[in-house]
């Protein structure tokens, strides 16, 4: 069986460098197997969101998200069968209140500020150790598997999206088919990420699919979600539609003329760059509005 989700996570230091970890109990995949605090992102609810609540939930403390540190992706062979691709959105979060205490009949069964050299003598989840810097001894890969994916009946997508420039300042945007939720208007290229792929990896496959380009990703930019559960899908059937987007910079160097592929599969139905100039003119997505103000 392969399953996928989408977990949010926190990293919390104190002044003296200190680090807040939770860890596993028997209710959970990895007992005893230590984690920066976070998990699943419940549907509708936004990452940064999810990772306050579990905070609370795991810790008994109460945290402000201070900004985005990392978007990862890792597919793990669960002890009870199923292989999991986890998309994982880490964040730098600081302590506004609470008392810290043990989380109750949960996936974890104590909370503790480890100090730095402690870090590296506990059983750490691979994703905590890479985002704490601490060396560890990587899983061996999992076998592909041709098994579909299981889903739930709300669509909860993984989406990576990119601001994508060439060196003449041109901004690349590409057209959502018609019978699509936002058809007409010119949306960032990306779209949804594959199973065992990284953002960074779907990002760049869905520019080429959409665009025709190769281009870098050099940057994150931001981390957002839309829900609309009243959204209707391209046969017209309604979707309890919850998608978690993450939006990078990425830089074409040798541009070409932007051509649609077929990979595309119909929701893209042009592709074109615009000077800036041009793009004010166009009728664009929420988000790719959002983002394009964001990168100024």
């Amino acid at each position: 069986m392969k399953i996928r989700r989408t977990a949010a996570y926190g990293v919390c230091h104190t002044a003296d460098g200190s680090v807040l970890l939770a860890r596993g109990s028997d209710l959970g995949s990895f007992p005893g197997v230590w984690s920066l605090p976070g998990g699943g992102v419940d549907h509708g609810e936004h990452p940064a969101d999810a990772v306050v609540r579990e905070f609370a939930e795991e810790t008994g403390l109460a945290v402000v998200v201070r900004g985005v540190r990392a978007v990862v992706a890792d597919v793990i062979a669960l002890p009870d069968g199923p292989v999991e691709h986890t998309d994982r959105i880490i964040y730098d979060v600081e302590v506004a209140g609470g008392d810290l205490r043990a989380e109750v009949d949960g996936t974890t069964d104590l909370a503790a500020w480890v100090t730095h050299s402690e870090v590296a003598d506990l059983p750490l989840l691979p994703f905590t150790a890479r985002a704490l810097g601490v060396q560890f001894q990587a899983p061996g890969p999992v076998p592909p598997s041709d098994e579909p994916v299981r889903r739930p009946d709300r669509v909860q997508r993984f989406g990576a999206y990119g601001v994508v420039s060439d060196p003449a300042g041109r901004v690349l945007l590409a057209r959502i088919t018609e019978s699509y939720p936002g058809g007409g208007r010119w949306h960032l290229p990306g779209g949804g990420t594959d199973f065992g792929e990284t953002p960074e990896e779907g990002l760049l496959r869905e520019l080429y699919e959409e665009t025709s380009q190769r281009g870098e990703v050099y940057a994150l930019l931001s981390v957002g979600h839309r829900y609309d559960p009243a959204t209707l899908g391209p046969e017209g059937v309604p979707m309890d539609w919850h998608v978690i987007r993450v939006v990078y910079r990425v830089r074409v160097d040798e541009p070409v003329t932007a051509r649609v592929t077929e990979a595309a599969g119909g929701s893209t139905d042009r592709a074109s760059w615009f000077t800036p100039g041009e793009v004010a003119e166009l009728p664009l997505t929420e988000l790719a509005q959002e983002a394009l103000a964001q990168a100024g």
